[in-house]
């Protein structure tokens, strides 16, 4: 009855009429996200009806409501089909400032009119096939970078902004063609980087950093929406750009993440809001080639120098571990160097494992992320290796028992899902610089025997990586107790079938074999 009576002013109403009738349908149907299947020839007719009203001459609130009427329409994929041409398409593109020829956005009044084309362009072309190809046909990511260059620096024109970077990151998705048109043809990298800053209010203070300023207000909800729209596109882009990556491209991807150590230092609207910020930072961090990823830390400016100074000299002598990380004015310092944002991956890795859930999803991204700045960045693993392995003090209970990250991470490893155990094993184990001896340590050589196996590690030594030497952090409760460990060792069979140390075992066999192959 309400399709009916729509359609029927529809195709004979004046404006105002139109305009009531139809904000009416929207207002009942705002959280309609399924339909009845009886009346699905009316609402196909109702598109095509709303459709022929968008070229006429009518006020741009008459627009706004046929456009957000068509927006729940679209949410019905068989109602797309017959209203999915080139022509509507066109109509939808023009109305979103789309085209070319339109030069600005002055018109304050018209920003409701392209904020809901571009929301019902991103219903149809998610739910279209058909709309996916025109897509390309009317070049329709061209167009959008086109429109974020006219408003990336106007802030009061967010929503616009939202929605074009949501299609953005739909139709990146969708065609591998265009996340190679957005990188290269469209130089989509900066292009988005730069939306980054403004969502940000970034102010550099020198090539690769920015200014933190710890007690400003949060990001806005419009601001962060705009902002993770745009970090989901960047990932598109740059998917595999680990792969692809050139020298030329090192200063604009330490730009980036230059962008993005200051995206995990500011917070959102909302606890929450601030977690999906800082995951799809995350996601996109692991995007960035390893050797760009140098900028997360930097030095400390001469003053915060001088107060790193002053707090060493204010720690007891013999609080020698504790001497290399310092909290100062809300600055997580190591080594003479600002950790705060691999400080805050380490705290978003913990808060994920805690949850308990979805860890392939959640908890593998930033695990396999502080891996590989572990294993390329001396100064990040040696204090990850100081937060998460400080000196091993508690020698009474197993590795797994307890509340820290450690005890965590430890768990992991004999976690049922394949994936996230390795990658667990593997950020201890690098922390641990691929020393056999230094993993079972701090784990046990019951949850490391997977990783061990998986190396070939079983009889010790060490990984292929290398890695600078470091002094003994041995704790004299770890010496002490260390003797006591020899009650426990891997062991193997002889070839006379009795028990024996693993590594005399292996040597025994690899006796054999070369006895035999002397012998025809």
């Amino acid at each position: 009855m309400d399709e009916e009576r729509a359609l029927y002013i529809v195709r004979a109403g004046e404006a105002g009429a139109i305009e009531r009738v139809l904000r009416d349908y929207s207002d009942k149907h705002r959280a309609t996200f399924k339909f009845e299947s009886t009346d699905e020839d009316k609402r196909k007719k109702l598109c095509e009806g709303i459709f022929k009203v968008l070229v006429k001459d009518i006020p741009a609130t008459c627009q706004v409501s046929c456009l957000e009427v068509l927006r729940i329409l679209s949410r019905d994929k068989k109602v797309l089909v017959p209203v999915t041409t080139k022509e509507n398409m066109q109509i939808l593109l023009r109305l979103a400032k789309l085209n070319e020829s339109d030069d600005s956005l002055e018109k304050v009044s018209e920003f409701p009119v392209i904020v809901e084309s571009l929301k019902c362009l991103c219903n149809i072309v998610f739910n279209s096939q058909m709309a996916q190809q025109l897509s390309l046909e009317l070049n329709l990511a061209a167009k959008l970078c086109n429109l974020l260059r006219k408003c990336k620096d106007r802030k009061f024109i967010n929503d616009i902004k939202c929605f074009d970077l949501r299609l953005l990151f739909l139709l990146s998705l969708l065609h591998t063609d265009i996340r190679s048109q957005l990188r290269y043809e469209l130089q989509g990298l900066p292009l988005l980087t730069q939306i980054l800053e403004s969502a940000f209010s970034i102010k550099w203070t020198d090539e690769y950093e920015s200014a933190i300023d710890h007690n400003g207000p949060p990001l806005s909800p419009q601001e962060t929406d705009c902002a993770i729209e745009a970090l989901k596109a960047l990932f598109n882009v740059t998917v595999d750009s680990w792969k692809v990556h050139k020298e030329s491209d090192s200063h604009q991807f330490r730009v980036m993440a230059a962008v993005l150590r200051h995206c995990l230092l500011i917070v959102g609207p909302t606890e929450d809001k601030t977690e999906e910020l800082h995951s799809n930072a995350v996601n996109l961090l692991s995007n960035v080639p390893v050797s760009c990823l140098d900028v997360l830390i930097c030095p400390l400016t001469h003053e915060e120098t001088a107060q790193e100074a002053t707090t060493l000299d204010e720690l007891p002598s013999d609080k020698t571990a504790e001497k290399e990380t310092v909290l100062k004015n809300n600055t997580m310092v190591y080594n003479g160097m600002n950790m705060e944002a691999i400080h805050v991956l380490l705290n978003f890795m913990e808060k994920r494992i805690d949850k308990g859930s979805s860890y392939r999803e959640g908890l593998t991204p930033v695990l396999s992320l502080l891996t590989e700045c572990s294993r390329a960045h001396r100064n990040i693993r040696k204090f990850l290796k100081d937060q998460v392995l400080p000196p091993l003090r508690d020698v009474t209970n197993r590795p797994e028992v307890g509340s820290t990250v450690r005890n965590k991470l430890v768990r992991l490893m004999t976690h049922v899902d394949l994936g996230v155990k390795q990658i667990a094993a593997e950020f201890l184990f690098v922390l641990c610089k691929e020393r056999v001896d230094s993993l079972l340590k701090y784990t046990g050589y019951g949850n490391a025997a997977g990783l061990l196996a998986a190396r070939g590690l079983l009889a010790g030594g060490r990984g292929d990586n290398w890695y600078s030497e470091d002094e003994d952090t041995d704790t004299e409760e770890y010496k002490n107790a260390k003797p006591k460990e020899e009650l426990l060792k891997p062991m193997g069979l002889k070839p006379d079938g009795t028990i024996t140390p693993l590594e005399e075992a292996l040597n025994q066999y690899s006796v054999i074999e070369e006895t035999s192959s002397d012998t025809d």
